[in-house]
């Protein structure tokens, strides 16, 4: 009998705790709200974030103020929404870095991807593209391996950060011409290309939201496409399988996450409101001007994805060779 009426209560609790959890999701939000961006304004990840924000802001009636939170390889944003209460107001634009290769680059990560974040939806999906600057006497990968076997000195590489993608996909790239070269971390893309452009390092792997307007402006020069096709911004640009890196495919994401133990309702909520504002045409074209492409996901396919891409990027790091801290 005990048993009998202990599980009535539960069910009854149960039951209690739906509605009150959808109402609270129907008068959210009530107050403005914020996704944190763990990189420096001005980026393609910038792009993106206010993008969705700005559409978000209209469909919700609330505002969704952009902060920035640069440093540590995303780390420093990304561990503040972390701790952040899962009440629905704060959210982070994470990538690649920092919900995938992070968890596997760094010995001491201070927050967990998977147990810390609820995943709200995915974004959009991009390639990246190989870059020199105007300087440099080579128009594709062979010249570059070729142009750094013959240098006195050791090349360098640009990254946006010590286990970004940039960094991983460069040092693979490094080892396997075994070149001598040297990393330069920066705390984002948009440094990282000035100096390229400055000609104080020799190579960078980027994505292609900041790199496109100076390629098309010709103060940037792009030898490959790390994707399994051409870009159609960059249609004479060959991917690195065309030129001899068959199993070089790796594509950067974008997506939005919630602190762990945001209602679901909230989640959901937020996920729906996303979906509609990747369906609005200038959305898409302003993805596809900063070469990405819409590509949304649910909360619970975008979990399957990134536990997916976690294993993915794992991997990288193990033939990259380079580990944080």
């Amino acid at each position: 009998m005990q048993k009998r009426s202990l599980l009535k209560l539960m069910a009854s609790a149960a039951c209690a705790a739906f509605p009150l959890a959808h109402a609270y999701a129907e008068s959210w939000p009530a107050k403005p709200m914020t996704l944190v961006v763990p990189w420096p304004a001005g980026g393609g990840t910038d792009v993106i974030a206010r993008t969705v924000a700005t559409k978000l802001q209209e469909r919700l009636g609330h505002p969704f103020v952009i902060e920035n939170r640069p440093g540590a390889s995303g780390i420093i944003g990304t561990e503040l929404v972390a701790r952040a209460p899962a009440d629905g107001y704060t959210f982070v634009l994470g990538v690649t870095n920092t919900h995938a290769i992070n968890a596997t680059f760094f010995k001491q990560l201070r927050y967990d991807p998977k147990r810390d974040f609820e995943p709200v939806a995915l974004l959009a999906t991009g390639p990246h593209v190989v870059l020199v600057n105007t300087a440099t006497p080579v128009k594709n990968l062979a010249e570059f391996v070729a142009y750094g076997q013959q240098s006195k000195t050791p090349l360098s590489y640009a990254s946006y950060g010590n286990g970004s993608t940039a960094h991983l996909i460069a040092a693979l790239f490094q080892a396997r011409n075994k070149l001598d070269m040297v990393h330069v971390p920066y705390k984002g893309i948009p440094p990282a290309i000035a100096d390229l452009m400055g000609n104080q390092v020799s190579m960078l792997v980027s994505t292609t939201g900041a790199a496109l307007p100076q390629i098309k402006a010709g103060k940037l020069r792009a030898i490959a496409v790390i994707d399994a096709q051409r870009m159609p911004q960059l249609p004479d640009v060959p991917t690195m399988s065309e030129q001899g890196y068959p199993d070089a495919d790796y594509t950067h994401w974008y997506g939005v996450f919630a602190p762990a133990k945001t209602p679901s309702a909230i989640v959901n909520r937020l996920a729906s409101e996303i979906q509609s504002v990747l369906a609005i045409p200038q959305v898409q074209k302003t993805f596809a001007d900063a070469g990405v492409t819409a590509n949304f996901k649910n909360p619970e396919a975008f979990r399957q994805f990134v536990g997916t891409e976690i294993e993915r990027w794992g991997k990288l790091v193990e033939l990259s060779g380079v580990r944080g801290d």
